[in-house]
């Protein structure tokens, strides 16, 4: 085999493809981005449970054992020779059709995102460029006769390359970085409770037993006005996973050591995601679940 002869086929249209194309001679597409389809999984039944994986991200959105439908969304992809980006959206119970809230928020904020790692720009402002993006979309889907319905959802999302990433968030889904045998926890949820810690009014054992204490302070969508995400990058210095996941999961497993416990140990990323839904789902499963996996390589030369 010569290096110019197929070794691939394009993900559009299965036309013979080489690694040195950068795009499909025969549809056009651009074969340096790879990402989950746009839309989701197309249907109600097909939302129940759905997996994705593209090399060193995966993602799995589970409905649950109680839900009626499956509310949570989850998009990511990679652009080749800069990095990987993940969104991951939990339609607000609340509201009206937040399935469809929570999927056009990820579509959107994912395309922004990609387009940022294609451009090289700014992480923290391509996340914050989504997150406008993203409420804009979300807020597009309201009816101006029933405000108090608006379709809405939290978001947190992950821009990743070899040496850094940034995790952006908007409500409680959450973000988690695994190294070694241990786990810290990267978001601050954007709750009642978390907002009255913060300001020293409660202690954090008085605020969660509060009945407000999981109200959202922030979330996307057409009754949340103007949204600027929180945003963290750090080094990524050492092999390790980074999670993103809907309360579907944190509810159960929700400090960094609870994680580590329950992490499936030397599988790749689509095992791991796999193995925390089950681990929800096997704790009751009472609301909708995704979890999404990026393997960090970490190191220098990695």
């Amino acid at each position: 085999m010569t290096k110019d002869s197929p070794r691939d086929a394009c993900p559009e249209c299965a036309a013979p493809v080489t690694p040195q194309d950068r795009f499909c001679e025969a549809c056009g597409r651009n074969l340096r981005v790879r990402r989950t389809p746009v839309g989701g999984p197309g249907t109600v039944e097909a939302r129940d449970r759905v997996e994705f994986a593209l090399p060193g991200v995966a993602g799995v959105s589970d409905r649950g054992r109680r839900r009626r439908r499956n509310e949570d969304s989850m998009a990511f992809g990679r652009v080749r020779g800069r990095g990987v980006a993940v969104v991951v959206c939990d339609g607000v119970a609340s509201s009206e059709r937040a399935e469809q809230a929570s999927q056009v928020a990820v579509d959107t904020a994912v395309d922004v995102l990609l387009s940022g790692l294609r451009a090289g720009a700014d992480a923290e402002v391509s996340t914050a460029d989504a997150v406008a993006a993203a409420n804009a979309e979300v807020a597009g889907l309201a009816r101006p006769e029933a405000p108090e319905v608006a379709p809405s959802c939290t978001f947190v999302s992950a821009v990743v390359s070899d040496d850094t990433a940034t995790v952006g968030w908007v409500g409680d889904s959450r973000a988690y970085l695994v190294a070694g045998s241990g786990a810290a926890r990267l978001t601050v949820d954007d709750t009642w409770a978390a907002q009255l810690v913060a300001e020293g009014v409660l202690t954090e054992a008085q605020a969660l037993t509060d009945r407000r204490a999981h109200v959202l302070s922030r979330w996307l969508g057409a009754d949340a006005g103007p949204v600027e995400p929180q945003a963290v990058t750090f080094r990524v210095e050492t092999p390790g996973l980074l999670v993103l996941c809907s309360d579907g999961l944190w509810n159960y497993l929700p400090e960094p050591e609870d994680l580590v416990a329950a992490l499936p140990r030397g599988v790749p990323p689509a095992e791991v995601a796999r193995g925390l839904v089950e681990v929800a789902l096997e704790a009751g499963g009472h609301d909708n679940i995704t979890v999404a996996v990026v393997q960090l390589r970490g190191g220098p030369g990695a």
